[in-house]
């Protein structure tokens, strides 16, 4: 099964421990917003880099190397991939922690362009937009599973 956090188990730990409304995405995200600001920022900091070092050594998870390669960022060109290495130092350096975007949502020219408009946010706005990217992602990981139909189905 797909693991719907990067490198983040506590969050769907906590939701099993609490009563389910019904709809899995919606306790998971509670959970989340429930969560302090250091496990906000590990959450975020468990995230690989976009066409980063993990993708190019494999270390990627499953899903990551899935999502990056359905917005072809397995397939950069070397103009294109130095692109995206100075925007990532560049955001790194900023915020201290990894750009976040749903690229399943997206493309190559739209990841770039809301890295360069992202790296003009403030520390707290980015912080809110990177989880609300985590929500985006972890929303089409359930779809992808069932999941989210099956809580649904059980709550009916």
């Amino acid at each position: 099964m797909t693991a719907l956090f990067e490198h983040s188990p506590w969050i769907e730990a906590r939701a099993d421990a609490l009563p389910s409304s019904g709809d899995r995405w919606a306790d998971l995200m509670a959970v989340v917003h429930a969560a302090s600001d250091a496990e906000r920022l590990a959450l975020i900091r468990a995230h690989p880099e976009l066409a980063g070092k993990a993708a190019l050594d494999r270390t990627l998870t499953q899903a990551s190397a899935a999502e990056q390669a359905s917005a072809g960022l397995d397939r950069l060109s070397e103009d294109e991939f130095a692109k995206f290495h100075e925007l990532n130092a560049a955001y790194r350096e900023k915020f201290g922690f990894p750009f976040i975007v749903c690229v399943r949502l997206t493309d190559k020219a739209g990841i770039l362009r809301a890295m360069a408009e992202r790296l003009g946010h403030d520390r707290e706005v980015e912080i809110a937009t990177a989880i609300g990217q985590i929500g985006e992602i972890v929303r089409l990981r359930l779809a992808d599973s069932g999941l989210q139909d099956q809580a649904k189905e059980a709550q009916a």
